[in-house]
């Protein structure tokens, strides 16, 4: 097979060539204007955040097989790929640990207000007439309450660790929905009643923008808001303006509406103590990683045995 990995740079160490691959393009990146020439002979294309659209893929009549190097698969068209015969492969559950972990570190920071503590540290600390420095007041995350929006693999390990640690959780029903599934609790309620709120559920159009001013005004006050799924699940903007009126205590995202970002993003530079910004790597542990590599050869190999797993399209 002619394989060709579109962003291998996106993973942390190099994928080892496929064992079905006669050909094997390793590119560390690829542009939307080289798409079409760094698949022209291809058999199977890797994917991790490249996005393969119709008018693209009606353009490539040899392409088999998409491996999303990937739980969500955004990225791809994929009825596109159904018209034209295209098996598309994701990694389910591989970060499941490393993501879940994450949100937890990130309650902690945000809940215990870390960063603005680390730079007392270096500032005030010295100059204090006693042992401590008091600045926000720090809240337990024993007896506070989650709110948890998708109960897939990610969310549901979030609901353990939490209980583990005697958080309240609440699953969030479907925005606007008439009913309310058993296990799960109305969206505005959950809002309403949430310390923390995180988002694991995927990007599509009924959840573009899931979380915007009107959600957040209906937060409860002093709540933080988590966000390690995709980007424009939330309104960056409202996300700014509730940190600036107070109605979010702090926040801790993952990932942005656009990757990666402006230099001058306005998130990347706000200087409110407790907002916290990672380079989309809370899926990225080593452990994850090595998960990922695994499955992505074992997508390859079955496809090429005419046995395909973890089938998306």
């Amino acid at each position: 097979m002619n394989i060709v990995f579109l962003d291998g740079a996106s993973l942390p160490s190099a994928l080892p060539r496929p064992a079905q691959a006669t050909v094997w393009n390793l590119r560390e990146k690829t542009s939307p204007d080289q798409v079409l020439d760094a698949l022209r002979d291809a058999d199977a294309a890797i994917t991790n955040k490249v996005r393969l659209d119709r008018p693209t893929l009606e353009q490539l009549p040899g392409l088999k097989l998409i491996c999303v190097a990937a739980t969500g698969y955004d990225c791809v068209d994929i009825a596109a790929c159904r018209d034209q015969g295209i098996t598309v492969c994701n990694v389910p559950a591989y970060s499941a640990v490393s993501v879940a972990e994450s949100v937890i570190a990130s309650l902690f920071a945000l809940r215990r207000h870390l960063l603005a503590y680390r730079s007392f540290s270096a500032t005030q600390w010295p100059e204090s007439s006693h042992f401590c420095v008091h600045g926000a007041p720090i809240e337990d995350l024993q007896g506070s309450t989650l709110g948890i929006v998708g109960r897939g693999d990610i969310g549901s390990r979030v609901a353990r660790l939490a209980k583990a640690l005697e958080i309240n959780v609440l699953f969030a029903e479907h925005q606007g929905a008439q009913r309310t599934r058993e296990g799960y609790t109305a969206f505005d309620e959950v809002l309403a009643r949430s310390d923390a709120l995180t988002l694991h559920c995927p990007l599509t159009p009924q959840t573009r923008y899931l979380i915007g001013a009107g959600q957040i005004s209906r937060m409860k006050p002093g709540a933080v808001l988590i966000n390690t799924a995709r980007g424009a699940l939330v309104d960056e903007n409202a996300v700014l303006a509730g940190l600036e009126s107070g109605q979010l205590a702090g926040a801790a995202l993952d990932v942005l509406h656009v990757e990666p970002p402006r230099a001058d993003h306005p998130l990347l530079h706000h200087t409110h103590p407790n907002l916290l910004v990672t380079p989309h790597v809370a899926w990225a542990s080593q452990s994850s990683v090595a998960r990922l590599k695994t499955v992505l050869a074992s997508n390859i190999a079955a496809f090429a045995a005419g046995k395909p797993v973890n089938v998306v399209s």
